[in-house]
C-alpha cells in the first residue's frame, strides 16, 4: 500500500526534498508562535469554519487530505480578507470502530494485525517498538490515543492553520458533561423517545448499528426492507407454508408456490402457528417481535407436488421447485405469478422445458397445463408485462440474475406507477398501488398476512465482521427526526443556508423528509453513556451534532479547574442514572450559561469553585465565535451526520446560532480506480511529506477537480504539476536574486500588459474564492500566472525591453502572486516571502488589492494581436514552405477604417443583420463615398477576419514597432513595420489589404 519513491520524486528529487525541508522549517514557526491561535476580536469581522472531525481508528488518507486541504485553502483565504478566523479540530473516536479494532486485535486476527502493523509502521521504524505499540491496541483507548497524536502531527504537516489548542477526543470526561446536556435539552423538547422500532441490528453484538459501525457504512446506503408475508394452509395439515412479497396485490394471480429443492427448511411455532420457512428467516423473525420456536426440519424436495390453498381466492396451487429461491431472502419461500414477475415467468418456462426435473417428482401433468394468469392492465404492454419484458431483454433462463433483476425493477415500476387491476381481482378497475393496502387488509382479516424486515443490499456486517439484520427492538431509544415542529424548524433552517454547489440542497430536503427515528444508543463501544440510562452507550453520530460549539470553549475549559470538576459531575449523573440532582443541576447550570445565555455567571461561578470572570469569558468566546460560518465536508455525510448537525442545532440553539452554510468536496480516486485496502492502492496522508511534498499535493488537490468532481490521484499528472511548481519556484528566485529597482520610467507594452493581468488575476481570484470555485483560483492564480510571467520573461528580453524595467515589473507581480497564493501553497509563499526581505508572516498578511487603474483591457488586445500575426505568418510559412528572408508588415490601415469597424460592431451588437449595419454606416456623411470599403469591412468583422475587438490605430503602430524584435524571433526572420497607408517598400502592393487589428503580410524569400 503507497511505500517508496513517487514519479515526481524520481524526476525532481532535490527539488522536493529542498522544499520539505522548506515546509518543516515554516511549520515549526507556525505552530511554535501559535499564529494560528484564535482569540475573539469585537473589532474584526469572525469567521467559523469547521471540517467534520475524524473518526481515528487509523491513520488519515489522501481523501481525508483534500477534504482539509479544502478546508484550510478557505481558511486562509478569509484569514487574508480580513476575517478572524477560527479553524479548531477535534477527534471521534466513540462508537464501535475502535472497540471493533481492539477485539480482533485481542482475537489474534491476523488481517487485523497486518493492516495495523502497517498502519503503526507509517509512525514508527522500529519493529519492536510496532510489536509493542500493537499488543497495547488490545486496550480500545489506546488506539484512540495513538491515532489522535498522529492525526494532529500529519494535519500540521500538511500546512493546515488551525488552532490545535482546541482539540479534544469524544471520550474525554468533560466532552460527556457537554453530552449530557445536549441530551437532556433534547429531552426536554419531547425529540428523544423510547419505544419498538426497526432498526439495523448486530445479534452477535446485541445491539442497533449506526454507519460507523457498518463494514463500509460511509460508503453504501443501507435499506431495510419490509416484506409481506402470506401464509398458504397446507392441504391436509394445520400447517402453512409462509412466502415472501413485495407485492401482496398479486395474489390473484398465482400458479403456484416454489421452493428451492436444496434447501433445508424449518417448522417454527410461530405466534402458535406451525409455518415451514427457511432457517435464516425464523432466526430473523425471532428479532421482529415474533415469538419463534423450531420445532422440526423439512426438506424441499419433500415440499415439491404438495398443494396449498391461496387466501383470498381460495384457489388450490402445486408447490414446484425452483433454483432463483433464495434462503436469505424473505423466507425461502415465493408465490408464483408468472403473468407479472420476471423471476417466475422465467422459472416456469424453465420448468417446463425440464423432463429430468419434471420426472424425478413426478410433476409432469402439474406443471404441463399451468399458464400465466393476467390481473392487471399495463399501457404500451401486452397481456403478460413479465414475458414481454423477459423477451425484450433477452434473458434466457433463471441464472441470467442481472437482466431478471433489470426486468423485475422494470415491471414493478410501471405496474405500480401505471397499472390497473382487472376484473379477475377483489378491486377491479383500482389502480395498483391503492389495491395494494386493500389486499393487505383483505389479507389481514383472514389471518394470512404478516411482515418480515430484510436488509439491502443483503450482506451487511459489523466492523467486527458480524452479520447485520433487521430488528424489532424493544425499550430503544430514538431521536425522533420526523416531529413535525423539528422538522419545521429544520427545513426553516436549511432553506437559509448557503450550500455549495447548490446541486446537493436536494440530497438534504430528501432526507429531512424521510428522517424520523432514529436509534440514538447501543449497547457496547466507546463514547458517553446515556446518563438516565447507562447501560445505553450514544450512538456514535448522535454526539457528534453540535459539538463545534464545543471547540469555542474547549481549550480554556481544558486549561482550568474546570475539566476535572465537569468530568467529575459526568461520572456521578451517569453512576446515579441521573439522580445526584447536585451533579446534574451543575452540569446543565454550566453550559445554559456558556451557551444558551440561561442563568448567571456568579451562580455558576460558585458551583465550580472558579472566578465569575472565567465563566464570563467562555460565555463571550462562544458568543463571538457562534455560529458556524461555513461546515466543509464530503457529501456522503448528507443522509446522516450533516443533516443531524443541522436537526440538532435548531433544536437546541437560537435561530441566531444556527449554522449558515455547508459546502462539499467529492472523493479521491487513484490512477482511475478506488482506493481501497484490497488493492493495495490507498495513499495514506503521512506518505504525502516524504514521497511528495505538501504544498505540491495542495496544489494538486485543488487544481486537478472542481469539487464536485471526484479527484483522480494520477502519478503522471501529479509530476507534470511538480514540473510547474519548479519552474514557478526558479523564476521567483531570480526574481528576487535579482532584487527591485527603485523605480523606472515609462513602460512598455508588454510590462504594461503584465502589469494589467496580474491586477485582473487578482480581481478574477477574489471572485472565484468568494464562490468557492477552488480550481478556478488554483488555475488563475498559480498556473495562469506563471504563464504570463513566462510569456513576458520572453517578450521583454528579446524585445530589448531594459533590465531594470523587467526587475521592476517582476518585484511588483511577485510581490501580489506571493500573497495571491499563500493558501495554496503556503510553505513556500512563506519562504519566498522571506526572502523578498519581509519579516511579517504572508501567512497573515491581507490578501492583494487590485489596482483597477493598471488593468487595461487596450493592451491586452495589443498583444494577443501580435500573437495573432505571429500565428498567421507560422501558418503561411508552414504552407508555402517558404524560408524567409525578411517579413513586411503593413500595420494601420486609413483611420476611417477603424472608425467604420468601431460602428459596425455597434450595431451588430444591438442586433442589426449585415445590411442593415452597412447601409446605417453609408447613411452617414463622412462614409457616404465609401460604400464598397464598408461592405467590406462590415463583412471581414462578421467573418472573423477582423477581431471582435481592436484598438486604435496609432496603438496598434506601436505595438507592433515596439515587439518586432519579438516577432522577428518568433518566425526566425527580420522584421519591418510600416505604415500601411504610406509603405516604402511595398513591391506586390499588399499595404491596401491592411485591416484594423490584422495588418498585412508580405514575405520576401532568401
Amino acid at each position: 500500500m503507497s511505500r517508496g519513491v513517487s514519479k515526481s520524486e524520481e524526476l525532481y528529487g532535490d527539488f522536493l526534498r529542498e522544499l520539505r525541508e522548506i515546509e518543516r522549517k515554516w511549520q515549526r514557526e507556525w505552530y511554535e508562535r501559535g499564529i494560528f491561535n484564535a482569540e475573539p476580536d469585537p473589532s474584526r469581522p469572525k469567521y467559523f469554519i469547521t471540517v467534520p472531525y475524524p473518526y481515528v481508528s487509523g491513520p488519515p488518507h489522501i481523501g481525508h487530505g483534500r477534504t482539509f486541504t479544502i478546508g484550510d485553502i478557505i481558511a486562509r483565504y478569509k484569514r487574508a480578507r480580513g476575517y478572524n478566523v477560527l479553524f479548531p479540530i477535534a477527534w471521534h473516536i466513540t462508537g464501535t470502530p475502535i472497540q471493533s479494532v481492539a477485539d480482533r486485535i485481542m482475537r489474534g486476527d491476523p488481517e487485523d494485525i497486518k493492516l495495523y502493523s502497517w498502519y503503526v509502521s507509517l509512525y514508527v521504524s522500529d519493529e519492536n517498538k510496532v510489536k509493542e505499540i500493537l499488543e497495547s491496541f488490545k486496550d480500545p483507548w489506546n488506539i484512540a490515543k495513538f491515532f489522535a497524536s498522529v492525526y494532529a502531527n500529519d494535519f500540521k504537516a500538511m500546512g493546515y492553520s488551525m488552532d490545535f489548542r482546541r482539540q479534544f477526543t469524544t471520550g474525554d470526561p468533560d466532552y460527556n458533561a457537554f453530552i449530557i446536556w445536549q441530551y437532556y435539552k433534547l429531552r426536554e423538547k419531547g425529540y428523544i423517545t423510547q419505544g419498538s422500532h426497526v432498526v439495523l441490528y448486530s445479534p452477535d453484538e446485541g445491539q442497533a448499528v449506526g454507519e460507523h459501525d457498518i463494514r463500509g457504512g460511509d460508503e453504501i446506503t443501507i435499506d431495510i426492507l419490509e416484506f409481506n408475508l402470506v401464509k398458504f394452509k397446507i392441504e391436509g395439515e394445520n400447517r402453512y407454508l409462509v412466502a415472501a412479497t413485495l407485492r401482496p396485490e398479486t395474489i390473484y394471480g398465482i400458479t403456484n408456490v416454489w421452493v428451492n429443492p436444496s434447501i433445508k427448511y424449518v417448522v417454527a411455532r410461530v405466534n402458535n402457528e406451525e409455518w415451514i420457512i427457511s432457517r435464516p428467516a425464523a432466526w430473523k423473525l425471532s428479532y421482529q417481535g415474533y415469538k419463534v420456536k423450531v420445532v422440526g426440519e423439512v426438506s424441499g424436495e419433500e415440499l415439491v407436488g404438495r398443494f396449498v390453498m391461496a387466501p383470498l381466492i381460495n384457489r388450490r396451487v402445486p408447490v414446484l421447485p425452483a433454483s432463483f429461491v433464495d434462503e436469505n431472502t424473505g423466507t425461502g419461500v415465493v408465490y408464483s405469478v408468472p403473468a407479472h414477475a420476471p423471476y417466475d415467468y422465467v422459472a416456469l418456462m424453465d420448468l417446463k422445458n425440464d423432463e429430468k426435473t419434471l420426472s424425478r417428482y413426478g410433476i409432469r401433468d402439474l406443471v404441463k397445463d399451468l399458464e400465466p394468469i393476467s390481473i392487471i392492465k399495463l399501457p404500451n404492454y401486452g397481456k403478460y408485462p413479465a414475458k414481454d419484458v423477459v423477451e425484450r431483454l433477452g434473458i434466457k433462463n433463471q441464472g441470467d440474475k442481472d437482466k431478471l433483476d433489470e426486468a423485475t425493477r422494470i415491471v414493478y415500476r410501471e405496474e405500480f406507477y401505471n397499472g390497473v387491476m382487472n376484473n379477475n381481482t377483489l378491486f377491479p378497475g383500482m389502480k395498483v398501488e391503492e389495491a395494494r393496502k386493500r389486499t393487505i387488509d383483505e389479507l389481514m382479516k383472514v389471518n394470512a398476512w404478516g411482515r418480515i424486515y430484510e436488509v439491502e443490499p443483503r450482506n451487511v456486517y459489523t466492523r467486527s465482521g458480524n452479520p447485520i439484520i433487521a430488528a424489532v427492538i424493544k425499550d430503544q431509544w430514538f431521536l425522533n427526526y420526523g416531529n413535525p415542529e423539528w422538522k419545521e424548524k429544520a427545513f426553516k433552517c436549511l432553506n437559509s443556508m448557503r450550500i455549495i454547489p447548490e446541486r446537493y440542497r436536494k440530497n438534504f430536503e430528501d432526507t429531512f423528509h424521510w428522517l424520523s427515528m432514529r436509534p440514538c444508543a447501543r449497547k457496547r463501544g466507546l463514547g458517553t453513556r446515556l446518563p438516565w440510562d447507562p447501560e445505553w452507550i450514544i450512538e456514535s453520530l448522535s454526539d457528534s451534532t453540535i459539538y463545534m460549539a464545543y471547540y469555542t470553549v474547549a481549550h480554556k475549559i481544558k486549561s482550568s479547574p474546570l475539566a476535572k470538576e465537569l468530568g467529575d459531575f459526568a461520572r456521578r449523573v451517569i453512576e446515579t442514572r441521573g439522580g445526584d440532582s447536585e451533579a446534574l443541576n451543575a452540569i446543565m447550570s454550566f453550559f445554559d450559561y456558556v451557551f444558551l445565555g440561561i442563568g448567571k455567571a456568579s451562580d455558576v461561578a460558585k458551583i465550580f469553585n472558579v472566578s465569575e470572570d472565567l465563566i464570563n469569558d467562555l460565555r463571550r468566546e462562544f458568543t463571538y465565535w457562534y455560529p458556524v460560518d461555513e461546515r466543509h465536508s464530503g457529501p456522503d455525510l448528507i443522509s446522516s451526520h450533516l443533516s443531524f448537525f443541522i436537526f440538532h442545532h435548531v433544536g437546541i440553539f437560537p435561530e441566531e446560532y444556527w449554522p449558515r452554510a455547508i459546502t462539499f468536496n467529492e472523493f479521491v480516486i487513484r490512477e482511475g480506480m478506488k482506493m481501497s485496502r484490497s488493492l493495495g492502492n490507498v495513499l495514506p496522508l503521512p506518505d504525502i511529506p516524504r514521497h511528495y511534498s505538501s504544498d505540491l499535493a495542495r496544489l494538486y488537490i485543488a487544481s486537478a477537480a472542481d469539487l464536485e468532481t471526484t479527484l483522480d490521484w494520477r502519478e503522471d499528472d501529479v509530476a507534470n504539476t511538480a514540473s510547474r511548481l519548479q519552474r514557478f519556484w526558479v523564476i521567483a528566485n531570480d526574481i528576487i536574486r535579482r532584487g527591485k529597482p527603485s523605480g523606472v520610467g515609462g513602460l512598455s507594452f508588454i510590462s504594461r500588459w503584465l502589469l494589467s493581468r496580474v491586477n485582473k488575476v487578482i480581481v478574477e481570484a477574489t471572485e472565484d474564492m468568494e464562490r468557492e470555485n477552488i480550481r478556478a483560483y488554483a488555475l488563475g492564480a498559480f498556473f495562469g500566472l506563471l504563464s504570463a510571467v513566462e510569456r513576458y520573461l520572453e517578450v521583454a528580453s528579446v524585445s530589448g525591453v531594459g533590465q531594470d524595467e523587467i526587475n521592476w515589473v517582476t518585484w511588483y507581480v511577485l510581490e501580489r502572486w506571493v500573497k495571491l497564493i499563500q493558501p495554496l501553497i503556503p510553505h513556500i509563499a512563506e519562504e519566498l516571502w522571506h526572502r523578498m526581505g519581509n519579516e511579517t508572516f504572508v501567512s497573515l498578511e491581507p490578501w492583494p488589492e487590485a489596482d483597477k487603474s493598471l488593468i487595461n483591457e487596450e493592451v491586452d488586445v495589443a498583444i494577443n494581436l501580435v500573437d495573432r500575426v505571429i500565428s498567421d505568418i507560422q501558418e503561411i510559412l508552414r504552407v508555402t514552405n517558404i524560408k524567409p528572408k525578411t517579413v513586411h508588415l503593413y500595420v494601420g490601415p486609413p483611420i476611417e477604417y477603424y472608425e467604420i469597424v468601431k460602428e459596425a460592431s455597434r450595431l451588430i451588437n444591438e442586433g442589426k443583420t449585415m445590411g442593415e449595419a452597412i447601409r446605417s454606416i453609408i447613411s452617414e456623411p463622412r462614409f457616404r463615398r465609401m460604400s464598397n470599403v464598408v461592405a467590406n469591412l462590415v463583412s471581414k468583422y462578421i467573418d472573423g477576419t477582423i477581431p471582435r475587438n481592436i484598438i486604435s490605430r496609432d496603438v496598434e503602430i506601436r505595438v507592433f514597432e515596439e515587439m518586432r524584435r519579438y516577432i522577428a524571433y518568433k518566425v526566425n526572420a527580420e522584421v519591418v513595420i510600416q505604415d500601411a497607408t504610406k509603405p516604402t517598400y511595398d513591391p506586390e502592393n499588399r499595404a491596401r489589404n491592411a485591416l484594423p487589428g490584422r495588418p498585412a503580410i508580405y514575405i520576401e524569400k532568401q
